[in-house]
């Protein structure tokens, strides 16, 4: 088995610009015939933007800032939900030299006032009063916020309109060019702050040479061109969907930008999508819905449609095993059930791909089988972020596996397993934090990931827990909580969980249940479904994931076994603190809050 990656010879894209607000003219130079870049919904209606307007709007925020005095390497906050406005914002604060910082609209009360005093921001832009409303205690506190702007526009504050009316009315174009060309390369582009599954915030320094790195070396790895339009709902404040804007941007692409996550079903069949990114909670909800309505049906049609779904559970997307006789069998499948099943993603949708946490195996074969290719890929915010990516242009696809190493990169397996990684796009460090840089990259600028990792065969990355989080039993025993969940969570009964045992003689679990999945059942079994909170006190239900959890440990050791669980029915938000917001559960604020149920299962 290797413990070093291996170059592909794949070339990166030579054109790439320097810095990321270059982005913006190239586009300009070879797509600007295309009549939309960017659209987002304003009042239910679809608001485009061309290349030209995008650019032009862009350029007079930057007037705008210019004219409040805004200076190289000042901070500027960025609380907003996706939208055009959100990248014009970014490229404007870019193009003076000022520094992005991005700041997820549903974080803690606690990380707000930290993320503002830290960074020491000294303009704030929010999507509206609203969102604005939810931190104005905080702002009133903050001395280095001197101004503050709504993108949606409420008559007691001033709109984004009022600065790009500032800067139409103080346009220097010299100013302005001469402040973009003092902007370097490795000059830093934005400040990113996560805490990850613990810890006070921590702000990456990512550069412009470090994310159009990605740019160049991701782009080459999918055949995505100017004809695809794509779909874009995950947050824009993380450095995986921001990545993808610029790499859209370089490619040629257009993207729309989902208002309403309740709405993406509906959206993906006004819109039509050729591709979009998304974490496997999305791609797991979609196909619950999917096999729900397989479900509802009755006699031949539910026959065909789950031998369909049996059918593509088989298939080999590295194509190494899919027999004749099989494939004739899928195309027939095709014919009677796929063809469905794709029309739920508007009928042109190609690719999906996920990161952000490990995705079913199963869900990869499934995709992939009804024609719409599931690409695993891997990375985290300060990597900038993508490490590794299966690829369709390589045809290096395997589940389980989060592709290739991208050849502008070395990772390294260390000797206890973890994954190191080294090259352009590792973060220039943690923002006033010299210590942890120093424990994040050593001597020889290996940046240590915290995740555990082995290559396989062919050569392709594969992702098996984190070093942090692993822990041992009372019997000495070492357990890995992230294999273990992942492997269980391919039931369609399982919507998220915890596995514990720190210390303890066994593992254990605490489960919330897919209640769509569980009413289905329910419904078939002649189970009358009265509350979430009642059915998961059912002797009947209770019995049943019993069933799927003994499934699942036949796959595993004795001592990763989980021997009790016990069923939560209220489901873990970023709001309440129990996820990231990348959706990761923060193992010991779910400890917490549910220290009686930990207590109830290891009671002698």
């Amino acid at each position: 088995m290797m413990n070093k990656s291996v170059k592909l010879g794949i070339q990166g894209r030579p054109d790439v610009p320097p810095r990321l607000f270059d982005l913006v003219p190239r586009y300009i130079e070879k797509y600007g015939y295309k009549d939309c870049l960017f659209a987002g919904k304003v009042n239910k209606q679809w608001v485009k933007y061309d290349g030209k307007k995008f650019y032009e709007i862009t350029n007079s925020i930057s007037y705008g800032l210019l004219k409040l005095g805004v200076k190289k390497g000042d901070r500027i906050a960025l609380i907003a939900n996706n939208a055009p406005e959100w990248n014009m914002i970014d490229f404007a604060i870019q193009q003076v030299g000022a520094i992005c910082i991005p700041i997820y609209p549903t974080i803690s009360h606690d990380d707000y006032k930290y993320i503002f005093n830290h960074s020491e921001a000294s303009i704030a832009f929010f999507t509206n009063k609203h969102l604005y409303s939810k931190v104005a205690d905080i702002i009133a506190d903050i001395p280095t916020i001197k101004e503050t702007y709504l993108i949606r526009a409420s008559e007691d504050m001033k709109s984004l309109q009022d600065l790009i009316d500032l800067g139409n009315d103080n346009k220097d174009v010299d100013t302005l060019e001469a402040r973009k060309a003092e902007v370097k390369n490795e000059d830093v582009a934005t400040i990113i702050y996560t805490s990850g599954t613990t810890g006070t915030p921590k702000g990456v320094m990512l550069t412009h040479r470090n994310i159009l790195s990605i740019v160049e070396y991701l782009c080459p790895l999918y055949p995505i061109d100017e004809t695809h339009d794509a779909l874009s709902y995950l947050p824009l404040s993380h450095i995986y969907e921001r990545a993808v804007q610029y790499c859209h941007i370089y490619l040629g692409c257009t993207t729309y930008y989902v208002d309403n996550i309740g709405a993406i079903i509906d959206t993906m069949a006004e819109v039509k999508p050729q591709h979009f990114t998304s974490v496997p909670r999305l791609i797991e909800k979609v196909y619950h819905t999917i096999v729900r309505k397989g479900h509802k049906l009755t006699g031949f049609k539910k026959t065909i449609f789950f031998w369909a779904l049996r059918l593509a559970e088989r298939y080999d997307e590295t194509k190494k095993h899919n027999g004749w006789f099989y494939l004739q069998k899928l195309k027939i499948a095709d014919k009677l059930v796929f063809k469905e099943w794709r029309k739920v993603f508007g009928g042109n949708l190609k690719l999906i791909i996920s990161g952000g946490a490990a995705i079913q195996p199963r869900l990869t074969k499934i995709f992939t089988a009804i024609g719409i290719q599931l690409s695993e890929g891997y990375g985290l915010t300060e990597t900038s972020p993508v490490i590794a990516s299966n690829s369709l242009t390589l045809g290096k696809l395997k589940s389980g596996t989060v592709g290739v190493v991208m050849d502008n990169q070395e990772v390294m397996i260390a000797e206890n397993g973890e994954i190191l990684v080294k090259g352009p796009n590792v973060m220039l460090g943690y923002y006033k934090d010299e210590e942890k840089t120093r424990e994040a990259i050593d001597e020889n600028g290996y940046f240590h990931t915290g995740d555990k990792g082995c290559f396989d065969e062919d050569g392709l990355l594969k992702i098996t827990g984190r070093i942090k989080e692993i822990f041992k039993t009372s019997m000495g025993k070492y357990v890995s909580p992230v294999l273990i969940e992942n492997k269980i969570k391919e039931s369609p009964f399982i919507g998220e969980m915890l596995v514990i045992g720190e210390g303890q003689k066994f593992a254990a679990a605490l489960i919330y249940p897919n209640f769509e999945h569980l009413k289905s059942w329910c419904n078939i079994k002649g189970i009358p479904y009265t509350t979430d909170e009642e059915m998961i006190q059912s002797k009947d239900i209770i019995m049943r994931f019993r069933k799927e959890i003994d499934k699942y440990n036949a796959t595993l050791g004795d001592y990763e076994q989980v021997k009790k669980f016990e069923l939560i029915a209220k489901e873990w938000t970023i709001e309440s603190g129990e996820m990231t917001a990348s959706l990761k559960p923060r193992r010991s604020k779910i400890m917490a809050n549910y220290a009686d149920l930990v207590e109830k299962i290891y009671a002698e």
